[in-house]
Order: C-alpha cells, then structure tokens, then sequence
C-alpha cells in the first residue's frame, strides 16, 4: 500500500516509562543545548572579523552580516574580504584555518538542529533521522538514521569544547587582523 502510515506510538507508555530515562534525554539535550550556544556566539564573533574588514563599525557590519541570508554566505564574504583587504598571507591562512574550523562545527550543529529524534519505547533518545535530501544519478534518499551511541555524545562533546577554543581563538586573532587592515591602508596608493 502505497501511503502506509507507520503505526501510532503507544504515547500512554512511553509516558509512563520516560521519567525512569529523563536523566539520558537531559544530558543528550544539554549536550545539544550547549554545542548550539557556543555555535551561535562563534558566528556572532565572526561580525567582528567583517566590522576590521569593512573598516566600519559594529552596527554597519551586523546589518551587512545579518543581510546575508545564509552562514555560508556570510563567512565567504569574510573570506573574500581577506584576500582583498590583506596582503599579508600568514593572515589570510589564519582566517581560513578559523572558518574551516567553524565550518567543520557547523556540519555537527546542522546536523543535529535539522534531524528528526527518534525514541524507544521507554523514551531514550535512540537516533536522529536528519532532514536532508541526497540525490546521487537517478536515485533520491532522505532522512539518514544515525544511533546516539556512546560514539556520537562524544563526537556532541569534543565539538563542543571545539568551539569553546575556537571561540578564545577568534578573539584573540582580532587585534592581529585588525593590524594586517591597518598596515595595508596605509600602504594603499592615494
């Protein structure tokens, strides 16, 4: 049959059984929680690189960096800006490293921000199903179904204290940018 709907989860059930798990979905959703905040407060730092590139301040580097209708779109623009308001290459390789970084975080983020969580009949997270489209030749998949094993939490955790460095990393590289803008005006014919 064609339209075959799985079958209604015994909700009733897995409400009685989840307080005896909440501890495990506590954990997996601070996990989540805090991957998610650290995430936007390193994309947030990234306004900072746009405002020394653009030479401007921080509110016409926010409405330029929120305009850009995508993270990706944002972060090639800082990348762009780079490599034609630096000269020195050092720099540009260092901006390049943090975005990459971040990007690498970001894959982590979108995953688990853009998943569908699977449960057991006691209410323990057991997967995500992330909501993404694949096309590979004549074939189409969707929803791709990962355990949240040991393995994951731990992939959850070390991306977590990933962009924690990150984060002391990017505020740290900002004098340093700054200066690399700074020497190139100066440098810049009149």
């Amino acid at each position: 049959m064609p339209n075959a709907l799985p079958p209604t989860p015994d909700f009733a059930s897995i409400e009685a059984k989840a307080p005896l798990t909440s501890d495990q979905r506590t954990y997996i959703l601070a996990l989540i929680g805090n991957l998610t905040y650290a995430w936007s407060n390193n994309e947030s730092v990234f306004i900072y690189l746009l405002m020394v590139l653009l030479e401007s301040d921080f509110d016409a580097a926010a409405i330029t960096f929120v305009s850009l209708n995508t993270t990706r779109a944002r972060l090639d623009l800082i990348r762009r800006l780079a490599k034609a308001k630096v000269k020195d290459a050092e720099t540009i390789k260092r901006t390049e490293r943090l975005i990459d970084r971040f990007n690498e975080c970001t894959r982590v983020r979108n995953e688990l921000n853009h998943s569908v969580y699977e449960v057991d009949d006691r209410g323990r997270i057991t997967h995500t199903s992330l909501l993404k489209i694949s096309e590979t030749g004549s074939d189409v998949t969707y929803a791709a179904s990962r355990p949240i094993d040991e393995a994951r939490i731990r992939q959850m955790s070390l991306t977590v204290k990933k962009l924690t460095k990150l984060n002391r990393d990017l505020w740290a590289f900002l004098p340093e940018l700054q200066e690399k803008v700074r020497v190139r005006k100066v440098r810049a014919p009149a």
